[in-house]
């Protein structure tokens, strides 16, 4: 993760909120960005950082409500082929899948 989105993460979680982090772990075709890229999301609705360049955040951020009530990761597949891909606007023709897991 880079510095500043780990210097992200502290200062929320330095203001008591809880942080979830989602990792593209693999992509295949015209995914909008590479394996590695990283976003990270606090209870109280802050983000930063980019899993898909704006196409999935949103179905991201809402999984990661889930993930810091329960602290239980998730493996999260977005794709063309998947209903939910055009509900969350990912028609790049790619997929990928993200780990979601609670910061800390």
């Amino acid at each position: 993760m880079s510095e500043d989105l780990l210097a992200v993460a502290a200062q929320w979680r330095a203001a008591g909120e809880r942080v979830a982090i989602a990792t593209v772990v693999e992509t295949w075709g015209s995914s909008p960005r590479p394996a590695g890229s990283r976003f990270i999301v606090s209870d109280a609705g802050h983000m930063a950082g980019s899993v898909s360049g704006g196409c999935i955040e949103g179905a991201v951020a809402e999984a990661a409500q889930s993930t810091m009530a329960t602290g239980t990761p998730q493996l999260l597949d977005f794709g063309i082929s998947d209903e939910t891909a055009w509900e969350v606007g990912l028609a790049c023709g790619g997929k990928l899948k993200v780990f979601l897991e609670k910061l800390g």
